[in-house]
């Protein structure tokens, strides 16, 4: 598998602090996290319920204590192209809600890869943009959420997150974790900590999750992200 590095680091940016009152769109993206994890539906299944009272239990103690919102420069990756497209998609859909609220914002997000090396084939697929967590945008130590964008026709390899449990929340798009189901906007997906996963997209539009990830502090601040082995390309 090609792989190439990211792009070589920039100047530290300019950071930008305020409070998260002051800054009501991103209050309501967080908000509309919070009513997702809170009223969405569990599916009856008791695992996805745990894990959604747990996000929204990190959500309501980091609101309480007035975040911080540290805005670095905003910075794309070239699937940021199929963004507008997905969110057109999703303003339709059954997350309209919380897709507007993403859209008010769409030019403040700082898209990124998170590996140290890419597969070339997907440097231009896929990249996600955090919106709270350790690092910011709104700080928080031990919840991060955020939105990952994929290009029509992807395949994300095989990978799974050491001490993470992580949910994904459909907004846009039809897609497939290990082939075992197609999900659509609404759909919630729960991967346990070390369960290693696959991700496709249908062939025709791209696709937007949202993602929610529950660990202790040291792990969010720093986790490992790699890849579990060699992966086929784009099919």
């Amino acid at each position: 598998m090609s792989s190439i590095p990211e792009s070589e680091p920039e100047a530290e940016p300019n950071l930008s602090q305020s409070s998260l009152l002051g800054a009501p769109n991103w209050l309501y993206l967080i908000r509309e996290f919070d009513y997702a994890y809170r009223y969405g539906s569990a599916g009856g299944s008791a695992a996805i319920r745990s894990h959604m009272k747990q996000v929204r239990d990190r959500i309501a103690k980091a609101l309480a204590g007035k975040p911080i919102l540290q805005r670095p420069h905003p910075t794309t990756k070239p699937v940021a192209g199929h963004l507008e497209r997905a969110l057109d998609n999703g303003l339709n859909g059954a997350m309209q809600s919380m897709v507007k609220a993403i859209d008010n914002i769409k030019n403040e997000f700082a898209w990124e890869y998170g590996y140290e090396r890419m597969p070339r084939y997907l440097a231009d697929r896929y990249a996600f943009a955090d919106v709270m967590g350790p690092k910011g945008p709104v700080i928080c130590s031990n919840v991060t959420l955020g939105l990952v964008l994929f290009a029509p026709s992807t395949t994300y390899p095989a990978h799974s997150h050491q001490g993470i449990t992580e949910s994904y929340l459909s907004l846009s798009g039809h897609w497939s974790e290990n082939d075992t189901g197609v999900y659509a906007p609404g759909s919630m997906v729960l991967n346990l900590p070390q369960h290693t996963h696959t991700i496709t997209t249908a062939g025709r539009e791209p696709v937007l999750l949202a993602y929610a990830w529950c660990a202790d502090p040291d792990i969010l601040t720093s986790p490992a992200m790699r890849f579990s082995r060699r992966s086929n390309r784009i099919k």
